[in-house]
């Protein structure tokens, strides 16, 4: 796994940019930041896993909520400091909001309107609202 881990180029605390991109649309579902530990959990599982910042642990998606994410693909840049994953989203949320995506929001006429609708409110996912 030294490869694997190596190759990346750590930010000062020791992460990096993750992207979660659906396999089949090519659409951008979350951004998230991965460890070391979260990449290698991620290879070795199949199973996408991140690092909270806000929370400062390690946690796999849908390990609340059951939407998790299938990895059909690791990429890394070419500069090694970011991570795109092609992934297959069970249950099609990937957004704690209950949306397909947390990009569900465009900007337009000076202001962010929504554009995609809630598949399931956050309450029946994780029984209260998230922030």
């Amino acid at each position: 796994m030294n490869a694997l881990i190596d190759a990346v180029k750590w930010d000062a605390n020791g992460l990096v940019c993750a992207i979660a991109q659906d396999w089949q649309t090519g659409r951008v579902l979350m951004v998230a930041y991965m460890n070391a530990q979260a990449l290698q959990q991620t290879a070795q599982t199949g199973l996408a896993h991140y690092y909270s910042r806000s929370r400062q642990r390690q946690w796999q998606k849908g390990e609340e909520s059951g939407h998790v994410q299938r990895v059909r693909e690791l990429r890394l840049d070419c500069d090694g400091d970011a991570i795109i994953m092609q992934i297959e989203q069970v249950g099609g949320m990937a957004c704690h909001t209950g949306r397909e995506s947390c990009f569900y929001r465009v900007w337009e006429h000076g202001n962010w309107q929504i554009r995609d609708a809630v598949l399931k409110d956050e309450r029946e996912i994780y029984g209260q609202v998230h922030e």
